[in-house]
């Protein structure tokens, strides 16, 4: 729910990992913002609102972002898809922070940072655990580790650089580290340690959790 900047950047992000993503925004031309090859579903309205929400899908949803510039319709259309449809994953972005703790207490994860919301909001969506281990002062760049498909194994790191975004930091192997170059070819119990910008960081992750792109 919302399609300002980080919204539409989530909205993409998901979709190109392999997720269906349907999109509101009380605002049709707030959809100008997505990708022009964005496939998922546009529904005008308020994000709060039981049958916007259902034309929306929010029957079928395994996960609900309010990710709108305003705290109060973030935080009721959370509540709404988590007491009213029964959605197990349900993030709100709030911009008090104050506010943002009472509501974590209440049992709905909040983002209240603007720099790294699309990676909060994926990792909260998406994953449990969390895997950045440094980021730099300003919050720009990440070092996370991949958890990559089995299929990588036997293929060039530089492949694996290309279909994350990212850029190989360090590789651990049989536990000693060493620093990879476009001949490193990724093998079994590899941790591979990798550098994002932040905002494509979760993205990056899910993405090495599936097989490698075709060579067709």
């Amino acid at each position: 729910m919302g399609c300002g900047r980080v919204g539409a950047s989530l909205a993409g992000a998901l979709e190109r990992i392999g997720h269906e993503v349907a999109i509101i925004d009380r605002d049709e031309t707030a959809f100008l913002r997505l990708d022009p090859d964005f496939a998922g579903h546009r529904v005008v309205g308020m994000g709060f609102d039981r049958d916007v929400l259902v034309s929306a899908g929010i029957e079928k949803a395994e996960a609900f972002a309010a990710v709108s510039s305003g705290d109060n319709s973030n935080i009721i259309s959370a509540r709404v898809a988590r007491e009213t449809f029964g959605v197990d994953k349900v993030v709100a972005r709030i911009y008090d922070a104050k506010r943002a703790a009472v509501y974590e207490r209440l049992g709905i994860p909040t983002v209240a940072t603007v720099p790294w919301a699309t990676d909060r909001f994926l990792h909260n969506l998406l994953r449990d655990d969390p895997t950045t281990k440094w980021r730099d002062p300003s919050g720009s760049v990440a070092v996370v580790l991949l958890d990559f498909h089995d299929a990588w194994i036997g293929k060039k790191l530089s492949v694996l650089e290309d279909a994350t975004n990212s850029r190989a930091a360090f590789v651990i192997r049989f536990g000693s580290g060493l620093l990879p170059d476009k001949r490193t070819v990724i093998q079994a119990g590899d941790e591979v340690y990798v550098a994002a910008v932040s905002g494509t960081v979760a993205e990056a992750i899910a993405l090495a959790g599936n097989p490698p792109p075709s060579d067709d």
